[in-house]
């Protein structure tokens, strides 16, 4: 069977995502520790995924039908850059050793908007990289690559931190970014303009009503949305590494780290065996243990204890993430994969970043502890309503 690394603009394309990945975790352990410092407040720590949440969901229709307007290599290209403009303005704030956040919160607006737009290009992209029949080897390397640099981004973020300062984590982003635009730039591959109609309320429209008429992909993409918006307690860990676990910012980066290396593992297992067959079943069983594991890793105050837990919460959400990832660009027509992975990446945002938000609001109520594993009892919820809802998830088998 033909392996997608021997061919080449995936290769270029993958290496650029892993730089590109691997910045955007080195953000967010560099500014969670920063301003963590300057405020020890959950709340602020919560602002930072608003921040970045906001543009996805106010650009969702445009970034999709941009995607399919305009070749998607250009696309990611010119996100990329505007992402390496952001970093130096963050260095410059930094650097003038200003404690008006609003200026930092702004320089991260403008990163998530570039996310926002980059991000529904990224995903579509990948089918005209590789031939049809080795699609879902290729998804599961991409997702392997991007568990790589969750592990990578947040330990060199956390160790550049730990024997430096914010400095320099945000000059080693800046390289990143511009290195992952080079690559992208090499990349031979033109898409092209996939679709043919002008830009109107139909054609920005058509993701989204084309997944709340398919139910399998909206129950899978809102399954994903609702149990990790309860059960993320990303936004809480530097809490949990100055406060609970007193291991600092070196070991934020190894916690931030942990749920990475699970997924790594994982994907990587994807990568050399054929698709699971009864897919569906084997995602809603995933995500129940995604949120026992949040429970568990919510109570501990042993930091090897918690370093399991967050290993097996990152391999169990793996495998919503390479399901999830077939399922949805298999199903789309080519010409709309750019607005169905808007969509998509939309509610993979509000359950990541609106997460982060969600979980430091509730830890400002109720206290750290509480607030994570009243998540986890979410996400386990969560789980039992969609099997009932969406039977089409559950009955969903590998193609």
């Amino acid at each position: 069977m033909d392996n997608p690394l021997h061919h080449r603009d995936f290769r270029y394309y993958l290496t650029g995502r892993f730089l590109a990945l691997c910045a955007s975790q080195m953000l967010g352990v560099g500014v969670g520790q920063y301003i963590y410092e300057l405020t020890h407040s959950a709340l602020h720590l919560g602002l930072i995924g608003l921040v970045l949440f906001l543009p996805k969901i106010s650009f969702v229709l445009l970034a999709g039908h941009t995607a399919d307007r305009f070749d998607r290599r250009a696309v990611i290209l010119v996100c990329r850059l505007t992402q390496c403009v952001a970093t130096l303005g963050l260095i410059l704030f930094a650097r003038s050793g200003s404690h008006e956040l609003g200026w930092l919160y702004a320089l991260l607006l403008l990163v998530g908007t570039a996310n926002s737009f980059e991000g529904p290009a990224t995903q579509a992209i990948v089918p005209a990289l590789v031939p049809a029949p080795i699609f879902s080897r290729a998804v599961a390397w991409n997702a392997s690559v991007m568990q790589a640099a969750f592990i990578a981004g947040p330990a060199l973020g956390g160790c550049l931190y730990a024997f430096g300062n914010v400095l320099g984590v945000f000059y080693a982003i800046a390289t990143m970014r511009l290195l992952s635009a080079v690559l992208i730039a090499l990349v031979r591959t033109r898409t092209g303009r996939m679709e043919s109609a002008e830009l109107s309320w139909q054609t920005l429209l058509a993701g989204l009503n084309y997944v709340f008429r398919t139910k399998v992909v909206l129950g899978t993409i809102s399954l994903d949305l609702f149990a990790v918006l309860f059960g993320g307690a990303v936004a809480l860990m530097p809490i949990y590494a100055n406060d609970i676990l007193r291991v600092g910012p070196s070991g934020l980066g190894i916690l931030r780290a942990a749920p990475a290396a699970g997924a790594a593992l994982m994907a990587l297992f994807f990568a050399h065996r054929p698709p699971i067959q009864r897919a569906g079943s084997a995602m809603l069983g995933c995500v129940a243990m995604f949120g026992l594991a949040t429970i568990l890793f919510g109570i501990s105050h042993n930091f090897y204890f918690s370093l399991a837990c967050l290993v097996i919460l990152g391999a169990s959400d793996m495998v919503s993430v390479v399901i999830r990832g077939v399922l949805v660009q298999m199903q789309t027509p080519p010409e709309m994969r750019g607005r169905v992975s808007a969509v998509n990446l939309v509610f993979i945002g509000a359950s990541n970043e609106l997460g982060e938000f969600e979980s430091g609001l509730t830890a400002a109520w109720f206290g750290t502890i509480p607030a994570v594993v009243l998540g986890g009892l979410g996400t386990l919820a969560v789980v039992a309503l969609w099997a009932w809802r969406f039977p089409e998830v559950r009955a969903y088998r590998s193609p």
